[in-house]
């Protein structure tokens, strides 16, 4: 059979660090994912998409949040596994029953470890969270959920494999040895928002939708399961936006100009958020050029930008420290600074911070230049 594999939607995550315009852009792209991945299904004639925990970011969604959600996967042809996480565990009277208060027929809670047949032959074994946090290897009940003789066997846990658990965000550890030990053709996991195959028979899909930077844009599983053999397993990306992070080292203005331009080559400017951090030592005046264009039509150009300029230093050239023209004490510091400068060394750059800022200062206070 094939299947869909999916997981950390977190439906109705803040966004907080971002503008208003821009959380409703990333929460919308959220809610379209769903749609994304009911076209898959339809397109690659999938039956079941299994959703290996966190559909949503917390356990108290806004009732708009559920509705969205529910209305998105009801108008798909296909039939959806939602299996709590550990941003949103199953608790009695919580979460999970009021999404089943507005549930439409093709939408499957599974938040309790006992075996479900999702179509003739295959069986889902799910290991639903109960609490955020637990020390117990939550998938340890599947080794004794029994299944038809010859039956397709699909775990679905939420949580990070022993040797990956600094990577992954919950501590519930599992082991990375799961789909063996019990008996599975396949393993399909939640919590690493990245794809990642752990062994021949386990696999992390990834969220659909990106939401940190310096991670791979949003992805899907798509699984073909035979009883007994090894599972077929399809990395498709499925992500509207970009989540970038870049690291510039500039020592002029042109090498600026030229990252800029390989940045805007290689992606959709529209659909790429970016954290850039600056790194060098060029000139005072052209580093306050710089540092505008970076904050102003590059900011403009993309989704959205944030600039980190602390490690790019501003060392005074000589039309610079000319257009200081300080004297007496002030000037005998400024030598000594540029001499710091340009020998490099450890205090090299805690001088060329002090010489900006003695060059912002004496242009701030009016000296004759």
């Amino acid at each position: 059979m094939r299947i869909i594999h999916t997981a950390d939607w977190q439906i109705g995550k803040s966004f907080a660090r971002f503008t208003p315009e821009v959380r409703s852009a990333l929460t919308d792209a959220r809610f379209d994912a769903i749609d994304v991945i009911g076209g898959l299904a339809r397109d690659r004639g999938v039956g079941n998409v299994v959703v290996a925990g966190d559909v949503f970011d917390t356990t108290g969604p806004s009732d708009r949040e559920i509705v969205q959600a529910v209305t998105r996967m009801s108008r798909a042809d296909c039939t959806w596994w939602l299996m709590p996480g550990n941003h949103d565990y199953a608790r009695s009277g919580g979460l999970w029953d009021r999404v089943r208060a507005k549930l439409a027929p093709n939408i499957r809670i599974v938040d309790r470890p006992e075996p479900v047949e999702v179509s003739e032959g295959a069986w889902l074994l799910p290991a639903p969270l109960e609490f955020r946090h637990t020390r117990e290897d939550p998938t340890d009940a599947m080794t004794a959920m029994a299944t038809p003789p010859g039956a397709v066997r699909i775990g679905l846990a939420h949580g990070s494999v022993v040797d990956f658990a600094q990577r992954g965000e919950a501590k519930n550890l599992l082991p990375p040895n799961r789909a063996e030990l019990s008996g599975l053709d396949y393993l399909a996991l939640g919590d690493w928002h990245g794809f990642q195959m752990i062994g021949n028979r386990t696999c992390y899909s990834g969220t659909p939708e990106t939401d940190r930077f310096d991670r791979d844009v949003g992805t899907i599983a798509l699984v073909e399961v035979k009883a007994g053999a090894l599972p077929a397993v399809e990395r498709i990306e499925t992500g509207r936006y970009h989540w970038l992070q870049r690291r510039w080292s500039i020592s002029d203005a042109s090498e600026f100009a030229a990252a800029r331009a390989r940045l805007e080559a290689e992606v959709d400017p529209v659909r790429t958020l970016l954290r850039l951090e600056l790194s060098g030592a060029i000139g005072i005046a052209e580093r306050a050029a710089l540092i505008a264009e970076a904050e102003g039509d590059l900011s403009d150009a993309l989704r959205w930008c944030e600039i980190d300029d602390r490690e790019l230093l501003g060392r005074p050239t000589d039309d610079d420290l000319a257009a200081m023209s300080v004297e007496g004490t002030l000037g005998a510091a400024a030598r000594l600074l540029r001499a710091d400068c340009d020998a490099g060394g450890p205090d090299a750059a805690v001088a060329a911070k002090a010489l900006e800022r003695l060059y912002v200062e004496t242009i701030r206070a009016g000296e004759p230049s």
